[in-house]
């Protein structure tokens, strides 16, 4: 996605006010949505929110549109380049949680992690480990969707709570892709925003270190203050039905090393999920003989597997929901696609950009409007790579206005669009995150430390509130 590093096509829209009607609109039917059903209703009712949205954007533009419909047209394109390369994507993971499991490989992670493992250490490990492999891979939503997925079986067997495994393993694997610099996302801000790459990685060491330490703070007073002593006996309950439905050997997890060494070899994300979730397919030919490769495993691949062991929890844990299960997701993905595409192309976001920019003029105030701003875009376009491209073309003139320096904005961009892309139900990130791990985005979201903390410490550093610790800071000059 790094090549769509162009200037985001739109032209002068309506005013400011009558912009903001459709997000006004989005904002207050999902407010209601979360009130009177939950916040779990989100998944089910969005798609229709954003897609009323988006006609009542329309709508508001009628004139407009009728007279000139290349513009909508063009800002639809820029949306659907953007998004429609994560439906292969969400549709090989799909296979790939399948497939990794009736291969064995999911519940050989969770075999050795209840062995290895302690649970008071639990969180933190979580959140290092998945910050470790997204380092290396540049990769968040593989890094989930492998290992993050492993953990949460492990989690839970151990007694922590979904929302608690969900945020130590969205921090960890965010925390990596933003300073990984094989990150495209990370790419892409500095790109955008004219900032060599390695400067602008060590530039976000003064926030994400930070915001990181405290992360990890949390995640290790949660496991140290947590009760953990039931959790010993009904770990050795789940191994022993583990064992009567797998077939549990070290063997199987040559898959996630192959995964590993094409991410790091840079293979593309839909290639690797692809190769990946075939050599699922052949660890349960080779190591699982008990399910036989018939016509009920191309079913699962469809709709989904279950087992029957003698611990419901493990039934409930083992069971994947296949390519049927990941339907939900594509189209409230489509259904943004749409919302941000109109948007675009009927220069409400340009009006709504133009209103927040004209009058900035401190430092502050130019770094909290980039923060606010990013938050916003991740809402407007649900989509991080469109968001940072929109964001960088906003503020580039504002920023050398005010003489910030270029890393600066990249900085920002990173700390306030692509980390919490992930905290918001509609944005593709969220979207994908939760229906991986099972955890509706507004549920895991308290618990994402590191990805709220992110926006924050970003802007208390930026605008020079806070200092940033000597040690940091040295690290940083003696590399800049």
């Amino acid at each position: 996605m790094t090549e769509n590093l162009k200037t985001t096509r739109t032209s002068s829209g309506p005013g400011f006010l009558t912009s903001i009607i459709p997000i006004l609109l989005l904002l207050a039917s999902l407010v209601l949505l979360i009130v009177f059903k939950g916040a779990s209703s989100i998944g089910d009712w969005s798609p229709w929110v954003l897609l009323s949205a988006a006609a009542v954007s329309l709508g508001l533009s009628l004139k407009r549109v009728l007279r000139d419909a290349s513009s909508l047209r063009a800002g639809i394109a820029e949306s659907a380049r953007q998004i429609l390369p994560a439906i292969p994507i969400l549709v090989f993971i799909s296979l790939l949680s399948t497939t990794w499991m009736l291969g064995g490989i999911v519940p050989t992670f969770i075999h050795y992690g209840l062995q290895v493992m302690n649970p008071t250490f639990f969180l933190v490990t979580v959140c290092a480990v998945s910050s470790c492999i997204s380092v290396l891979t540049g990769s968040s939503w593989t890094t989930i969707a492998t290992i993050g997925v492993a953990f949460m079986g492990i989690g839970e067997i151990m007694g922590f709570s979904s929302p608690w495994i969900a945020g130590a393993v969205i921090s960890g694997a965010y925390f990596g892709d933003k300073v990984s610099p094989l990150s495209d996302t990370t790419v892409v801000a500095s790109s955008s925003c004219g900032v060599d790459l390695f400067s602008h990685i060590r530039f976000l060491l003064f926030t994400t270190v930070p915001s990181m330490a405290i992360a990890l703070a949390v995640f290790l007073a949660e496991g140290v203050f947590r009760d953990t002593t039931s959790a010993s006996g009904g770990g050795l309950d789940i191994l022993a039905s583990l064992h009567s439905a797998f077939r549990i050997t070290p063997w199987v997890l040559l898959v996630p090393a192959v995964t590993i060494g094409m991410i790091a070899m840079r293979v593309k994300t839909v290639v690797t999920l692809a190769v990946s979730s075939a050599l699922g397919a052949v660890a349960m030919l080779l190591f699982q003989p008990q399910i036989p490769l018939d016509a009920e495993f191309f079913r699962s691949l469809w709709s989904g597997a279950e087992f029957h062991t003698s611990d419901e929890r493990l039934n409930a844990l083992v069971s994947t929901s296949g390519f049927l299960g990941m339907l939900p997701t594509i189209m409230l993905v489509t259904s943004a696609m749409v919302f941000g595409g109109v948007m675009i192309g009927t220069g409400m976001l340009s009006s709504i950009s133009k209103g927040i920019t004209a009058r900035l003029s401190g430092r502050r105030s130019v770094v909290g409007a980039t923060v606010g701003s990013g938050l916003l875009l991740n809402g407007f376009t649900a989509d991080q790579y469109l968001s940072i491209i929109i964001g960088a073309n906003m503020y580039k003139a504002v920023y050398e206005r005010t003489g910030l320096a270029p890393r600066v904005l990249s900085r920002t961009l990173e700390d306030s669009v692509s980390v919490t892309s992930v905290l918001i139900p509609w944005n593709s990130c969220g979207l994908t995150q939760s229906a991986v791990l099972g955890v509706p985005t507004l549920v895991y979201l308290p618990y994402c430390v590191f990805n709220y903390l992110s926006p924050v410490m970003s802007f208390l550093v930026s605008a020079g509130i806070i200092g940033v610790g000597g040690r940091i800071r040295r690290m940083v000059r003696r590399t800049a």
